[in-house]
């Protein structure tokens, strides 16, 4: 039987390269919002928000760093939805409203950028962390040995990458719509106050759909068709919210900025379930032609 220490040993060096490639991504994620903070013109409550929110993702880098190091199968979906709005996040505050971006910020951002594509290449290209990335969520289990915190397979079918990336990118709905709707409830401290139900209705939609998401997601794990209709369902009704509250109450700007994360949250999601479904087209001979 192997030891801790000698598994820690036999990881794949690919294991250790990613791992401190995460841990560079999340101190650049910092450091380049803190420079974009600092060259801002404009240092108030709604870039406080979004700084805030885009500086918490450097945290879901060290999640990840501990998901990697464990083997689980839900690091490649967490990471390629953490890289690609982490780029999304930090890229909506580098642009100003007005004029060019510093260069130093553009500079950053392009570190950041390549760091968080280098993230995603190793996740889905690596055949050493193919191999590595396989373990579950260890759960409680009580059997006639007795009651064991141990890893165990998981009693739904084996869900693939695409079905995982689907459900981590719909998981990101409710944030990103309730950091833009408390961007906007900034308006109303600024004397706003026509805009007080608008806001108590976003934050009100961003709570409902991460129970929609929470329901639905449950049942597209165990290869329900009906739960990805619903899944669809429900990232058109997010986003017939979200991005009209963010036109009326954020302009233009808020738009791009806040709507622009959750598109690409929606595109992914979506995209995931094509190919999701293909895949499960292809494994039923039942439903071949």
């Amino acid at each position: 039987m192997r030891t801790a220490a000698e598994t820690e040993v036999r990881r794949p060096s690919a294991v250790r390269a990613l791992t401190i490639l995460l841990a560079t991504t999340a101190a650049a994620t910092v450091a380049v919002e803190l420079l974009n903070w600092w060259y801002a013109p404009e240092q108030g409550f709604g870039l406080a928000v979004r700084t805030g929110w885009a500086m918490l993702r450097s945290f879901g880098f060290l999640l990840l760093i501990a998901h990697v190091r464990r083997g689980r199968t839900v690091a490649r979906p967490f990471g390629l939805i953490l890289a690609v709005t982490t780029i999304f996040a930090v890229g909506r505050l580098i642009v100003p409203r007005q004029g060019v971006p510093p260069l130093p910020g553009l500079l950053g951002f392009a570190v950041l950028s390549a760091l968080c594509a280098t993230v995603v290449w190793l996740l889905y290209r690596s055949s050493a962390l193919a191999g590595h990335l396989v373990r579950h969520r260890p759960r409680l289990v009580i059997d006639r040995a007795g009651i064991s915190w141990r890893e165990t397979p998981p009693r739904r079918p084996q869900a693939n990458t695409w079905l995982l990336t689907s459900r981590v990118a719909a998981f990101t709905y409710s944030p990103l719509m309730l950091v833009p709707a408390l961007v906007a409830g900034g308006s109303i401290l600024d004397g706003r106050l026509s805009a007080v139900p608008a806001v108590l209705f976003w934050f009100g939609a961003g709570i409902a759909a991460s129970y929609a998401v929470l329901f639905c997601t449950a049942f597209l794990m165990r290869d329900k068709d009906w739960a990805r209709g619903l899944l669809v369902a429900v990232t058109v009704a997010v986003l017939a919210v979200d991005l009209p509250l963010c036109w009326w109450l954020l302009g233009v700007d808020g738009l791009v900025r806040d709507g622009g994360p959750l598109l690409a949250a929606a595109a992914l999601a979506l995209y995931g379930l094509r190919r999701a479904g293909r895949a499960s087209d292809a494994a039923r001979p039942d439903r071949q032609p």
